[in-house]
């Protein structure tokens, strides 16, 4: 997420590093540069110079207080001032004191609305609640049984009728929700390549007739700029609570985050990360401003990890782990777990420090599937006792395995290291300490 924004802004902030002072004409030339790479990042033109000049403002003039470096107090100013932008605070979806709750989905066809739908819905039931889903998208063909496709992967009911009037559709969910004991009502609605009046008016009817508590405009982060735009008109004829960011996993380069709340004034909600229906994250500035800044965000990390964190395996794996008995057995295991959280390339973005790899050094998703591979090839003996594998052995896990003896013997070397620095680290770990390892990210 943002990968090329964070490196480029690092690579103008080293520049500051082993000044002894902030100067008038070194801030000045590093906020000419972070100014370019937000331009560059499609940041919206008024919000970069406004961000830029407030940054000025509180570092001209500032010491270096002891033991802080030039570099990393305007990194601290500058993420301030980030957060300050992007919204200071996370803004948590409002609920109906009388049941259904009405969530009305706007935005462009293609943004991704429908699959946001079905992981709102999905987050929803996760706290406990009843949701129901509407497929208000008359006009899309394979709208309706899409939904009714994502609906029936999480057990969600839809609420689907085959007829041409939208806005009835949305109105009868409502009744019928409330028939039901659902109470949250997520209405999909139409969308088109462009704002048009059409659209505009149906979806205005549609919260008319429906009351939402919440109206979220669902935009494509990689659509830049424009997604500024768009949402400027939405936001004009909907006056919408929150927006969603979508296809942040793939080359979004930050330019709609970064100004969105800015020129519109409405919080972003949520930010979509990828296809699966769990890839939902809340929106928290502070913690964007850091991953993009490179500092990582190891709080939505462990969050993941909570997520599919088994205290009894845990309590296992630690014991194992403090008698130097941690096996490739247990580390496919923790493989597993690990896919839960979601594809590894986007997790390294949260480690601080990962926007530091050279370019085209990300992490390669596709050498876990190897790694894997290599594994399910060996026998339940070799995943125990590694140390039986011979020649012949790693010649046909080789063979089994779709790669090479070298990576076979590359694999057996990391785990190797791996195991070693478990047994450096159990010694100076507390339970707690251990624990906490146990749960956290396995890899090499």
């Amino acid at each position: 997420m943002f990968e090329e924004l964070s490196r480029k802004l690092d690579g103008v902030l080293k520049r500051l590093r082993g000044e002894g002072k902030l100067s008038q004409g070194n801030i000045s030339e590093t906020l000419r540069e972070v100014r370019r790479v937000l331009l560059d990042a499609d940041v919206n033109y008024k919000v970069a110079k406004r961000f830029i000049d407030d940054v000025q403002q509180r570092a001209i003039g500032k010491e270096v207080l002891q033991s802080i470096t030039p570099g990393q107090l305007i990194v601290k100013i500058i993420r301030d001032e980030l957060v300050t932008l992007l919204g200071t605070s996370n803004s948590e979806l409002k609920f109906s004191s009388s049941p259904p709750t009405v969530i009305l989905i706007a935005g462009l066809q293609g943004s991704g609305k429908t699959t946001f739908s079905a992981k709102l819905a999905n987050e929803l039931k996760k706290q406990g609640r009843h949701p129901l889903l509407v497929a208000a998208d008359v006009y899309r063909p394979a709208a309706i049984d899409q939904l009714t496709t994502l609906g029936s992967q999480i057990d969600i009911p839809v609420y689907s009728v085959r007829e041409s009037d939208a806005v009835s559709i949305a109105s009868h969910s409502v009744d019928h929700a409330r028939k039901n004991a659902r109470d949250v009502v997520i209405i999909d609605t139409a969308g088109r390549l462009h704002v048009d009046e059409e659209m505009m008016r149906e979806v205005e009817a549609i919260k008319y007739r429906t009351k939402p508590s919440e109206i979220l405009f669902v935009v494509d982060a990689m659509t830049g700029q424009d997604a500024v735009n768009t949402a400027k008109a939405f936001h004009d004829r909907l006056n919408f609570d929150g927006a969603v960011l979508t296809k942040m996993d793939g080359d979004a380069r930050g330019g709609a985050a970064i100004s969105l709340r800015a020129t519109v004034g409405k919080p972003i909600k949520f930010l979509s990360t990828g296809e699966k229906l769990d890839a939902l994250e809340k929106f928290h500035p502070d913690r964007l401003a850091s991953r993009i800044l490179g500092m990582g965000d190891i709080v939505s990390l462990v969050e993941k990890a909570n997520e599919q964190f088994d205290q009894e395996k845990a309590a296992k794996l630690e014991s194992k782990i403090r008698k130097s008995q941690f096996t490739i057995e247990d580390f496919y295991e923790q493989l597993q777990e690990m896919k839960k959280m979601g594809p590894l390339s986007q997790l390294v973005g949260m480690i601080p420090g990962m926007n530091k790899l050279p370019q085209g050094a990300a992490v390669d998703d596709g050498a876990m599937v190897k790694i894997e591979a290599i594994i399910q090839s060996m026998t339940r003996e070799e995943r125990q006792k590694p140390q039986v594998l011979n020649g012949s052995r790693r010649k046909r896990i080789a063979m089994g395995s779709g790669t090479s003896v070298q990576e076979v013997n590359r694999m057996l070397k990391q785990f190797d290291q791996m195991q070693k620095m478990m047994k450096t680290m159990s010694k100076g770990f507390g339970g707690g300490g251990m624990r906490r390892m146990a749960r956290g990210i396995p890899g090499f």
